[in-house]
């Protein structure tokens, strides 16, 4: 089985490889930063008052948890949990590896640069590409142990960030299965009706996969003209984001436009992925999502990207198709979607669709025209 690495590096994404800029340096925008130039992506689309509501905030506790995270998947491709279990002082350290980390200079982050058809390390988004511009953001990408590039950025005490690394992630696989076995039970999906996820009766989720994107978006000079990370949806099954208390982030609805989901103390933002929408047929849309940046604050995010074993063949689930509601998509491996929306993004999800859904029973998200992969 290769492993979810393998995977990204057998269908590499081109990046333009610009210089690396000190973005504290920068006093004006440069124009490979400007989106709102003719013929770029209009940062103009309505971004919506709280007259439209906003994404739910679901209390895991809750006993009605399983039936509000359903109606949240179907309504927004997304919302926001509560005593999930993941102690803050965990969430305090994660944030604290991320702004010491991007602290650095440039130069020695540059130490730890992904290569150029790599998936780990330090350096631009990978949905950079699809673009005519620039974001204006870094990041840095860590499957499995960070020690290698750790140690390139911080010879002396590099232990220490990897320890908080890898409880994180442990502790996001742990969540991201429990929040797969509710939007599984919500949909009528018992943990045991689907096959990979508990081969020979082993702990369930045991072999999914993950990866963690650690995200910076620098104060900027001219914020209105500038994109900190453009529209896309995620690949995977689902994304746990966590985001400190500066807003960004915004969640796209065909009804409204562009919401802002507003920082929550302690609060984890969970995304509905592409892989999640085929195998519930449509019925939870993967949610188009950016990040819009700040002239006088630093924003940091991480997201827990959680997915099948790369080999796994993900459609719609047997429970929801039928003879008034055929499969809208084909089966396919989390390493065969990855690499048609390296090729694809923009029509990966619609190239994997046998058959427009019927009488509305399905809202399959025209939004997706413009998604792309992160990660």
């Amino acid at each position: 089985m290769p492993s979810l690495s393998e995977a990204y590096h057998s269908h590499p994404v081109e990046v333009h490889h610009h210089k690396h800029p000190d973005f504290k340096s920068l006093q004006e925008l440069p124009d490979s930063y400007a989106w709102t130039h003719p013929g770029d992506h209009a940062l103009a689309i309505n971004t919506t008052s709280s007259n439209f509501g906003s994404v739910p905030v679901i209390d895991l506790s809750d006993r009605n948890a399983t039936r509000l995270i359903g109606h949240a998947c179907r309504t927004w491709g997304a919302f926001q949990v509560v005593n999930h279990g993941v102690p803050l002082s965990l969430l305090d350290h994660i944030q604290w590896v991320g702004q010491t980390l991007f602290s650095l200079s440039t130069h020695q982050k540059l130490k730890a640069a992904r290569s150029p058809d790599g998936v780990t390390g330090y350096g631009l988004a990978r949905i950079s590409s699809f673009f005519p511009k620039l974001m204006w953001s870094e990041g840095f990408t860590i499957l499995g142990s960070p020690l290698e590039h750790f140690q390139k950025l911080w010879p002396q005490d590099y232990a220490k960030y990897c320890d908080i690394v890898v409880e994180y992630d442990e502790t996001m696989k742990k969540l991201a299965g429990k929040l797969m076995g509710l939007m599984l039970d919500s949909l009528g999906i018992s943990k045991e009706e689907l096959k990979w996820a508990s081969p020979n009766k082993g702990p369930l989720f045991k072999d999914t996969c993950g990866a963690l994107q650690l995200n910076s978006y620098p104060t900027c000079p001219d914020p209105d003209r500038a994109m900190g990370l453009a529209p896309h949806t995620d690949s995977t099954l689902l994304t746990i984001l966590y985001q400190n208390n500066i807003s960004g982030l915004q969640v796209h609805r065909e009804s409204t436009g562009w919401v802002t989901v507003p920082p929550i103390p302690g609060a984890l933002v969970v995304n509905v992925g592409d892989l999640f929408h085929i195998l519930s047929n449509g019925l939870y849309p993967s949610v188009l999502h950016r990040v819009l940046v700040n002239r006088s604050k630093q924003r940091f995010s991480v997201a827990y990207l959680y997915g099948p074993p790369s080999n796994v063949e993900i459609c719609p689930h047997a429970k929801l198709v039928g003879p008034t509601r055929p499969a809208l998509y084909r089966a396919v491996t989390w390493n065969e979607y990855l690499g048609t929306k390296a090729k694809h993004f923009n029509k990966a999800l619609s190239s994997f669709q046998l058959c427009a859904p019927k009488n509305g029973l399905f809202d399959v998200n025209e939004s997706h025209k413009n998604s792309v992969q992160v990660g």
